[in-house]
């Protein structure tokens, strides 16, 4: 692998328009960092593609995708990949083929500059006017349809100071960030994530902070979250697995503290960057 674009494998940055991917949104997708020619959480990201086959009734990748993605990843000291799995092409209609030939499209993306700045100072946030849609059966599902996180991301510019924006779904629960998950830390020390049983990406540097902070008789508590709730914490901080953990400082307007829990995250974030779950 030579090239940035690969399609099924092969060098190649075109494919038919009749892809059910571009017509539908008819597939899945996982970002993935590279560090020194190692995938971060590589496990996790293929068991969550693999569970969204599932989901989706779809065909499962290929046994040879875990080497597909390292070749893509050797030599690079940091990158990210950027991989989208889809149902493949098929006919006009929502109605899914019987037998499809799922496409795999593999990018593979400079490391973004910027992300170090605000691991260290923090971030200020906004609470989005856009809202989530609840569906409990694509719930936790990276599925390839983010017009919802399109719009909520529209809310804002890069000069406006913030870095991210909140979430809440149709009941005004606190879900997630547009490209991230969220923890609280509350006063009593209990650490908190919201539950994303109705909607929302189970992310994998989510499931990476629970299992340390469990290893560390930290348990986290997955809770319907009301904004009201987040906003009394002591600590808040975003993550996904490509900008780590992001300490949050404000959000509209409200300050907060970077707290001794969220620089332990980004301990257990870091431990990630090495390619294996520890």
């Amino acid at each position: 692998m030579s090239g940035g674009f690969w399609i099924n494998g092969v060098d190649a940055d075109a494919l038919t328009v009749l892809d059910r991917g571009l017509h539908y949104g008819d597939g899945l997708f996982e970002t993935l960092a590279v560090t020194d020619g190692e995938i971060g959480l590589l496990d996790y990201h293929l068991e969550r593609l693999r569970d969204g086959c599932q989901r989706l009734a779809m065909p499962e990748p290929p046994s040879g995708l875990r080497e597909e993605l390292l070749a893509a990843a050797a030599g690079q000291s940091r990158a990210v990949l950027k991989l989208l799995f889809t149902r493949g092409a098929g006919g006009r209609g929502y109605l899914p083929p019987e037998d499809p030939a799922p496409t795999r499209i593999l990018i593979r993306y400079p490391w973004p500059d910027h992300l170090q700045d605000h691991v260290d100072a923090g971030v200020r946030v906004r609470v989005c006017s856009t809202r989530l849609g609840r569906n409990p059966r694509l719930a936790g599902v990276k599925h390839l349809n983010r017009l919802e996180q399109v719009l909520a991301r529209s809310e804002w510019r890069r000069w406006d100071g913030i870095a991210e924006g909140l979430m809440l779904d149709e009941g005004g629960l606190v879900i997630e960030g547009t490209m991230s998950n969220v923890f609280a830390v509350h006063g009593d020390g209990r650490l908190a994530t919201p539950a994303l049983a109705q909607c929302g990406i189970a992310g994998v540097m989510r499931r990476h902070l629970m299992l340390q902070a469990g290893r560390e008789d930290m348990p986290v508590w997955t809770v319907d979250l009301s904004l009201t709730e987040l906003l009394r914490a002591q600590e808040i901080f975003v993550c996904n697995s490509i900008i780590g953990v992001w300490p949050v400082i404000g959000v509209d307007g409200q300050a907060f503290e970077i707290g001794p829990v969220t620089r332990r995250a980004q301990q257990w974030a870091m431990q990630a960057r090495s390619g294996r779950e520890i």
